[in-house]
């Protein structure tokens, strides 16, 4: 089935992995580098999003909200409607951080920073 924009509901994850991230001014923010499944609820916990570094040394890990992300085909990648000084300011993570209790307190954080609605709750 379709989205209001024409999307389909289902993609697969390796084609999500690697699309680039934009904000609402059209600035490019990082990079899919992963998403973190919950596999209680059967929902998407959040997008990790790489911020900086060069050949993955000295690279920030966001979690994202993935509600957050809106494709965009003219862009060919996502936007999420936060600026850039927001995003640099949300909490940062190690890579090895994101399933810390069970990637419960990643995900926490990220919905309570971006103030998105838990869709656990």
């Amino acid at each position: 089935m379709a989205t209001a924009t024409g999307h389909t509901q289902a993609i697969q994850a390796s084609r999500v992995i690697g699309t680039d991230v934009y904000n609402t001014e059209g600035e490019h923010i990082g990079t899919i580098e992963d998403v973190m499944l919950d596999k209680s609820s059967n929902n998407i916990m959040y997008a990790v999003v790489g911020f900086g570094g060069f050949l993955g040394i000295g690279e920030k890990y966001h979690t994202v909200p993935w509600s957050s992300l809106d494709y965009e085909p003219h862009r060919g990648g996502y936007v999420v409607p936060f600026t850039r000084s927001q995003l640099e300011a949300a909490p940062v993570y190690d890579i090895n951080d994101l399933t810390k209790d069970d990637g419960t307190q990643a995900r926490d954080a990220s919905y309570d920073y971006y103030k998105v609605p838990r869709y656990w709750l």
